[in-house]
């Protein structure tokens, strides 16, 4: 396996070699991070490549690649994102290939990591930038941040000794606010795909510590941490996709930093499920941990509840691509990246996703982390899979509300979880109760307790990309994909009935331009009107005949 995914890489290094450089490129007016983010893949790849293979055509290209970002006239600090991965990879190539530089090179490299990286990293720590404001944060930004920073500092504190101290000091006292968030089952609030982002910069600094000075100074026992590697394997269904809550896309994300997670902890359930997943990157060559190769992935908990956050998962079998899967959300809408989804929910049966989230719209709509992020479509309660209560053209949950699931039953033939969503409503309903429920892990069953205390009308949602047709009473709504069917029959209340709608604003909402398109999914509703106490029942059943 090991060598197959060496051979991956070093195809793609070869083709590397005749591509043009990185250049100075800020497509959006604001972010030079898909730059970075390009330089540190190359530099990465490369540099293992120039390191096994001896040869002297990846030292050049990687020296290419480098000595065009140490000319650029900054590495954009306005968004510091774009500068802590640069520094990073500069770092990495500096270090890794010290041995192959003249000293001239590596006089060339170490001014750019300290002018370009760590100067303006130091006026952000001392509050001498505007654009310092990440080191007090509590999400994936404190953890690039500090990640790329520290990594630079590690590469050059022979020569700096001084400004590497204080920049590890200043990383090693901020990266706690963010870490604190993985307890106390390792979930993130962002979603899977920060996750990702954060949780790469987090075990990379701590990997560089630990290799460079021998000590991450207690950070990696921070409460939660060791659980941190729980996340992937729970979130991703059966089909592949994950549950891509909050500005997240429902791609599997394979992570790297499962291996020394799984080293560090003595997790072999993480190292296992990187081998199962990966789409290799150097980091997985280096660090592979052969421990997981004898974890049974099949002997994984079914159900798993990540309390904080409040997320959970309920499955019939981990090694069926059949398998009947649901990824539900309660939590807080006042978390950095979230929506308006508390509620909200994924399904998947018969090897497809049947109940979708449309994911993040575009970083760049106007206001989209300001003052207009509740009129986007995508980040309204009506395009989640939850309840709508008096809809207008006011956010369509509290921005600030902060529920629980305060029950969740797993393990049995019949998993189930309640959340108690009255905080998302409070302004229109004194309860309202969703409640899941998995009977026989054949089924699922929805069910929603509201009371009002004056009449309201309520949206039951939920968005599908499978065909849907209506039974004649309108109760039974059947979902197609090909030759696969999922059934979802409205149970209660009696005089309801399910229409198909497009996946669009309603009338009394906002709908600004540029937003994107959602022409391939549709929505399934229940509307009431002039309700006051009442109770919605769902049932979502797969068909195989």
């Amino acid at each position: 396996m090991l060598a197959r995914w060496y051979r991956t890489l070093k195809q793609q290094a070869d083709r590397l070699l005749d591509e043009p450089v990185s250049e100075y490129i800020i497509p959006d007016g604001k972010r030079l991070l898909g730059t970075s983010r390009r330089v540190k893949r190359r530099v990465y790849l490369l540099s293992l490549m120039a390191l096994l293979e001896d040869e002297p055509q990846y030292v050049d290209r990687a020296w290419r690649e480098l000595e065009a970002v140490t000319q650029f006239k900054d590495w954009n600090p306005s968004h510091f994102l774009d500068t802590a991965e640069m520094t990073h990879a500069v770092a990495i190539g500096y270090d890794w290939l010290f041995d192959r530089w003249t000293p001239e090179q590596r006089e060339v490299l170490r001014e750019a990591i300290l002018t370009l990286g760590l100067e303006p990293g130091l006026k952000a720590y001392r509050g001498e930038a505007r654009f310092g404001w990440w080191r007090r944060c509590h999400h994936n930004w404190n953890q690039v941040c500090n990640g790329g920073l520290t990594i630079g500092a590690l590469a050059i504190a022979d020569r700096h000794p001084e400004v590497a101290a204080e920049i590890i000091d200043h990383a090693v006292h901020s990266l706690p606010l963010a870490m604190r968030h993985y307890a106390p089952d390792g979930a993130w609030s962002e979603g899977p795909g920060y996750w990702h982002y954060a949780t790469e910069y987090n075990v990379a600094m701590l990997a560089a510590m630990g290799t460079a000075l021998g000590t991450d100074f207690g950070l990696s026992t921070i409460p939660g941490f060791d659980n941190a590697g729980q996340f992937p394997l729970h979130f991703g269904g059966p089909t592949g996709l994950c549950f891509n809550y909050a500005d997240g896309h429902p791609k599997r994300i394979p992570a790297w930093m499962l291996f020394p997670l799984s080293r560090w902890f003595d997790r072999p359930e993480y190292a296992a499920y990187q081998i199962a997943h990966a789409r290799p990157l150097p980091q997985d060559l280096l660090l592979f941990d052969p421990s997981g190769r004898d974890f049974d992935l099949d002997t994984l908990p079914r159900d798993f509840r990540f309390r904080g956050c409040d997320v959970a998962f309920m499955r019939s079998a981990w090694d069926d691509p059949n398998a009947l899967f649901i990824g539900l959300k309660a939590g807080s809408n006042a978390v950095n990246h979230s929506h308006l989804d508390l509620g909200s929910f994924v399904l998947e049966a018969l090897g497809e996703r049947w109940i979708v989230d449309l994911g993040s719209d575009n970083y760049n709509l106007p206001s989209y982390f300001g003052g207009k992020r509740w009129t986007y479509y995508r980040l309204r309660a009506e395009s989640h899979n939850t309840l709508v209560i008096n809809p207008d053209a006011g956010p369509d949950q509290n921005p600030e509300a902060r529920t629980q699931i305060t029950q969740f039953n797993s393990g049995g033939p019949s998993p189930g979880a309640v959340l108690d969503l009255t905080p998302a409503y409070a302004d229109n309903a004194t309860r309202v109760q969703r409640t899941f429920t998995m009977p026989d892990r054949q089924t699922v069953v929805l069910r929603d307790e509201i009371t009002c205390p004056e009449p309201a009308e309520i949206w039951s949602f939920f968005t599908t990309p499978a065909e849907v047709a209506l039974s004649n009473d309108a109760r039974i709504a059947t979902l197609t994909m090909g030759q696969k069917r999922l059934d979802v029959t409205l149970q209660s209340p009696g005089d309801a009935r399910f229409e198909i709608l497009p996946a669009a604003p309603l009338p009394s909402s906002p709908n600004p331009p540029g937003q994107k398109s959602n022409d391939r999914v549709r929505k399934l509703g229940v509307h009431l009107d002039d309700a006051t106490d009442t109770t919605i029942e769902i049932c979502f059943e797969p068909r195989t005949g």
